[in-house]
Parts: structure tokens; C-alpha cells; sequence
């Protein structure tokens, strides 16, 4: 075998797992087909260190997120990447929400995440310029620069051993009796091969393509395009706000609402919004026109906030194995000895919490390789 380990995707996800699986394997390749890491769904999102809250209990979601939150505070203290656990309202505007918000308190509960209960005037000296009848409060919630964390991991990576192939895209896959041969487009549009004896799909966008590749052929795991939209709140309305403050979610988690979040600019953003798109194209155009729409949203609960205080900033697009209008849908992490497929791990439908997350995926990887008969 020309390579021990072979890593498709250099998300936050992909370079996790890479930092994680270098410190054990020197021989470790990384393909990723951008000049650069996290250029889909891991630079097109509100870099949320999430608490764990809303997720099925038992779930991968759920365990990975609490477990990753604990690993990715430490992780940020340890190598001074930017981050600011500035915690999170979850806030009721209409005793419809209110009564909904408890729900979400017990979710949580079972999670292993304590929520706060605050009434109008806790959360009027926590945020006094929004508007809430009732709030949950998630003191562990925060943001996190996902750019330097990000470089952070390729450069652990890099010091290991491992070594990184940007510019170049996977063209086939083929199961050989130890292992996998690799078909690569290379960034001068050169194509080569070469053999690994393991193999993790951790392709965000297009990871069922390369489950398909390699010649798993799942419905259950094709990938739905869902965008996100964002608009930006101007200054100087924007020192309105220190922390998230998240309306009540939507019916079986296709988002959580069109919500307020931080960056560590001091920047303020409201979204994403969900739209399940009809192909797979990258469309990170941001619709102008839904200014009235996010306005209106936001309003409920950001009562300062003018039709011209916001304006359209950035889009994304979550990688879904979720139909629209179907029940939420885990993660799916498995080694696919039971397919057939000794040595090959498949990541897919790999959305939020996976920033989150990361570290604690990167740890679990670890215990599926060395687990591999």
C-alpha cells in the first residue's frame, strides 16, 4: 500500500480526524479538491459552539456535541484560537412558545445540558434591547473562529507527517482485497492513482458520491442540498447584542429559526433560513429580496431592528440526508465492514453539530481504526 491512511475531505471535519489519526499514523493523505481547506459548508456557516440541546437523546448528534464542546473550549485554551463562550437565549415571543420552550428544556436535560429558566426580567439585564416573554439560557453556548482552528489542525497535521493534496478531486474508487486504489485529478489536471489501506469519507457536500464510488449504493444516504441565508445587522445596531439569542426551532429540526449570532469581529448576523435547493449546485447567491422576510423574523424578538439596519452578507449550504419535511436524521459514521467494505469509513450527512463536534468525531474515528480486524 502506497499510503496506511487516506482522508477525502479537508473540512473542519476531515482536518479533525487528520490531527487525531496523525499523532498514531505518520503515513496519512489528505485529498481535498479546493486550493484550500473549508472552502463548502465549514466556512459558510455562524460558528456556533453549540451546547448539545436540541438533539434526539442517544443520538450521535447528541453525544458527539456535548463531548465535542467540552474538547473544542480545551482545544481553543490550549493553542490560543479565538473563541468566546458568549452563551445563548433561546427565547419565547407568544405563550405558544412558551409552552414549547419547557419541552426544550427536558430535550436538554436528557442530553446532559442544564438549561436556564429566565423570566422578562432576568433576560432584560442579560440582553435589555430584545423582547421575550420567557427564555431558556445556555451558559456553555459560544463562537469559535472556525478559519484558525482550521489551520490549527492542518498545521498539526503537517508537523505529524501527514501530508495534505489540495486541487485535487477524486475521480474513482476501486476495492482491492487489503484495501482501496484512489483515482485523483491532480491541481495541474494530471490524473493519478495510488493505494491506501484505509479509507474515510469525510466529503461534506459530496460525501454520498464518494460512498457511491467506492460502491455503496444507499438511498438512505444521498445528500439534500439545503441552503442557508444570512443578512448582517449594520452598525451601529449591532453593539445592540452580546450574545445568541435563538427563536423557538422549527417543526422537525430543518433549522432552528432565522436567529441572532456573534462573530468575534463584534459583527452581527441573522439566519440562516432553510431551502431545500432542487439540484445539487452550489448556489451561494443571497437573495436580496428576502430582506422583508428576515427583517420581519427577526423583529419578533429584536424590536430596535429597521427594515434598512440589515443588510444580505453570505450563503451555505448543509449537507442533508433529511428530506425536506421529514424527521431530523443522525449522523452517519460507520466503518462498512458489514457492507463488504473492510477499512473503508463513510462520514455522511455531516451538518450542524459538526464544527461542534469535531474533536469528538476525530476521537471516535480513532477507536473505529484501531477496532478494524
Amino acid at each position: 500500500m502506497d499510503t496506511d491512511i487516506t482522508i477525502i475531505g479537508a473540512g473542519v471535519i476531515g482536518l479533525a480526524i487528520g490531527e487525531r489519526l496523525s499523532a498514531n499514523f505518520s503515513n496519512l493523505f489528505i485529498i481535498e479538491k479546493h486550493p484550500t481547506f473549508g472552502q463548502e459548508t465549514s466556512s459558510r456557516n455562524s460558528e456556533v459552539i453549540h451546547a448539545g440541546i436540541y438533539y434526539p437523546q442517544g443520538s450521535l448528534k447528541a453525544t458527539l456535541c456535548v463531548e465535542g464542546k467540552a474538547l473544542l473550549y480545551e482545544y481553543c485554551r490550549k493553542h490560543d484560537i479565538p473563541y468566546n463562550n458568549c452563551g445563548k437565549l433561546i427565547v419565547a415571543t407568544n405563550p405558544e412558545e412558551v409552552k414549547v420552550i419547557e419541552g426544550i428544556r427536558e430535550t436538554a436535560l436528557k442530553n446532559g445540558v442544564d438549561l436556564e429558566v429566565k423570566e422578562k426580567d432576568e433576560i432584560s439585564v442579560l440582553e435589555p434591547n430584545i423582547f421575550a416573554m420567557k427564555a431558556l439560557y445556555s451558559p456553555t453556548t459560544g463562537i469559535v473562529d472556525t478559519h484558525s482552528l482550521m489551520k490549527q489542525f492542518e498545521t498539526v497535521i503537517i508537523n505529524n507527517g501527514g501530508q495534505i493534496a489540495y486541487g485535487s478531486e477524486v475521480t474513482g474508487i476501486k476495492k482491492l482485497s487489503d484495501g482501496y486504489e484512489i483515482n485523483v485529478l491532480d491541481a495541474d489536471k494530471q490524473y493519478f492513482s495510488f493505494t491506501t489501506r484505509l479509507l474515510i469519507n469525510s466529503a461534506g457536500l459530496t460525501a454520498d458520491k464518494i460512498s457511491e464510488m467506492t460502491g455503496i449504493v444507499d438511498e438512505k444516504l444521498a445528500i439534500h442540498f439545503c441552503k442557508g441565508e444570512y443578512f448582517r445587522v449594520n452598525p451601529p445596531k449591532n453593539r445592540l447584542i452580546k450574545r445568541l439569542i435563538y427563536p423557538v426551532p422549527h417543526h422537525n429540526m430543518e433549522g432552528i429559526g432565522i436567529h441572532v449570532t456573534i462573530d468575534m469581529a463584534g459583527g452581527v448576523k441573522l439566519g440562516p433560513d432553510v431551502t431545500y435547493l432542487k439540484s445539487k449546485e452550489y448556489d451561494y447567491r443571497v437573495t436580496a429580496s428576502k430582506q422583508e422576510a428576515f427583517w420581519r423574523s427577526a423583529r419578533k424578538f429584536l424590536p430596535f431592528l429597521e427594515y434598512d439596519d440589515i443588510t444580505a452578507e453570505m450563503a451555505g449550504i448543509r449537507p442533508k440526508t433529511q428530506k425536506e419535511g421529514y424527521p431530523i436524521r443522525d449522523f452517519y459514521i460507520m466503518e462498512e465492514s458489514e457492507r463488504g467494505y473492510r477499512g473503508f469509513i463513510n462520514l455522511v450527512g455531516m451538518e450542524s453539530p459538526g464544527l461542534t463536534s469535531c474533536l469528538a468525531i476525530g476521537n471516535y474515528i480513532n477507536n473505529l481504526v484501531i477496532n478494524i480486524k
